[in-house]
């Protein structure tokens, strides 16, 4: 096997040992499994895709993480809920809908919009709302999104794979 030397700045080698460490004692190893890291993470950014963490479960206690792209969003206050929803393509090719609904009877009995002016876009549903429950679904295409979505949001999304979203004019 070809050996290769990599010369680490007296700044960086702390950093060296410590992932030495972490690996058990295999630095090639730990610097392999890093360069395909980033290497993925790369060739996902120039593709159009991100690193999606998402909040999951009651309250967004729990966190997922994938490479996707966010294709549309969702924002609607209601009588009895505010609804945010995404939907993003994968790497793979599939589809992924993050859902958080808040429903208005499990508003925070702790909050004092009286008190707390800032505690007045919570309470309007204005931006992400902290509390309620967050879903996440991945389909395989984007027939099976009908009736999982609101029927104009899956319009959106169905207007978006079929078309592109910038298109540019030679004019």
């Amino acid at each position: 096997m070809p050996n290769k030397t990599i010369y680490v700045s007296d700044d960086d080698l702390k950093l060296f040992q410590r992932a030495q460490e972490l690996v058990g004692g295999n630095l090639s190893g730990a610097i392999v499994t890093a360069l395909r890291r980033f290497i993925e993470l790369e060739e996902d950014r120039v593709e159009g895709y991100d690193e999606v963490v998402l909040k999951v479960g009651k309250d967004g206690v729990r966190q997922i993480r994938f490479s996707g792209a966010l294709l549309t969003e969702w924002h609607q206050v209601g009588d009895k809920r505010v609804e945010d929803i995404r939907v993003y393509r994968t790497r793979k090719g599939a589809y992924a809908v993050h859902s958080h609904f808040s429903y208005w009877s499990e508003f925070p009995a702790d909050t004092n919009i009286l008190k707390d002016w800032k505690q007045w876009r919570r309470f309007l549903g204005v931006g992400e709302q902290d509390w309620g429950d967050y879903l996440f679904e991945v389909v395989d295409t984007v027939g099976e999104l009908e009736g999982k979505i609101p029927d104009r949001l899956f319009a959106r999304v169905v207007d978006i794979t079929e078309h592109r979203v910038i298109e540019v004019l030679d004019i």
